[in-house]
């Protein structure tokens, strides 16, 4: 189910970004510092998630334990998940489909190659491990949600929501595979790698919305991944009123190099945390204002 609705007439989103296990603490930790600002993003409108974003906005969007639960987690040292690290030779193969490709769907095919091709852990303990992550969260919410993949095959994004008769923990699963770390996920006959491929937010699934919040543990961009910094900058030349968080110096310090290393997570969620309170008045500016 590829999404290509617009949402005219609706108020808020919020866009949750790529960035594995540190960048959602990250996120967590932004989310939580807004809060103490004032501003409580979990009443979005419509919540898009990719990747890292993807468990972010899962929890979020079903409300079961609140924020100040999720940031705790952060904070208590267990791991959902052992450390992985993108080898030097997978990295060179990125920068290469990125040189070589003109398109994010030719990118999303090189890269789907490589994960394709990748000696990872089975499916079913992927699956397990993102199951853990997302806790008692099982169900779609109620309330919109957004989780992105990208087509091994053919490179073409898509967006899952609870229409899509796709499970949540496997459109979560899918969301999160990335190439040359994790498996492909398998749904619908088709094989499945990470939504933050196709870009780091993908931001452009708010479009519509008045006033949209984007929150990028990368922002990364190439001439075929457009960074968040873009997409914000589109979405706003559009008529939107969009803000868009990405990393401090204080952030990425804390986020470290690996950003599949859980050992990172609660400096990076307070950090995060830090970061959000600072920019809580320009976000409430976009949100409430």
């Amino acid at each position: 189910m590829t999404w290509t609705g617009k949402h005219t007439g609706k108020r808020t989103a919020l866009v949750l970004g790529a960035g594995g296990l540190v960048g959602a603490g990250w996120e967590i930790g932004v989310l939580r510092g807004l809060l103490d600002g004032g501003v409580d993003l979990a009443t979005a409108d419509l919540i898009v998630g990719s990747s890292a974003g993807a468990v972010v906005g899962a929890r979020l969007a079903s409300g079961r334990g609140g924020l100040d639960a999720l940031y705790e987690q952060q904070l208590d040292g267990e791991a959902t998940e052992p450390a992985a690290r993108l080898g030097v030779p997978t990295i060179v193969r990125y920068a290469v489909a990125v040189l070589r490709s003109r398109t994010p769907e030719e990118y999303g095919r090189r890269l789907g190659r490589l994960a394709l091709a990748a000696p990872t852990v089975a499916e079913t303990d992927r699956r397990a491990t993102v199951a853990r992550r997302l806790g008692r969260v099982t169900d779609w919410p109620a309330r919109p949600l957004l989780i992105t993949a990208v087509d091994a095959a053919t490179g073409e994004l898509t967006a899952y929501d609870e229409n899509s008769g796709v499970p949540l923990t496997d459109a979560v699963t899918a969301s999160c595979a990335i190439p040359g770390v994790w498996p492909p996920a398998s749904i619908g006959g088709r094989r499945w790698i990470d939504g933050g491929i196709h870009s780091t937010a993908n931001a452009h699934l708010a479009a519509g919305y008045d006033r949209i919040v984007v929150i990028a543990p990368s922002a990364r961009g190439s001439k075929v991944v457009l960074s968040p910094a873009r997409q914000g900058a589109d979405l706003a030349a559009a008529g939107a009123r969009v803000e868009v968080i990405t990393p401090d110096a204080g952030s990425r310090k804390a986020m470290g190099r690996n950003a599949l290393d859980p050992a990172h997570r609660a400096a990076a969620a307070r950090a995060g945390r830090a970061q959000g309170t600072s920019r809580a008045e320009e976000v409430a500016a976009v949100w409430t204002g």
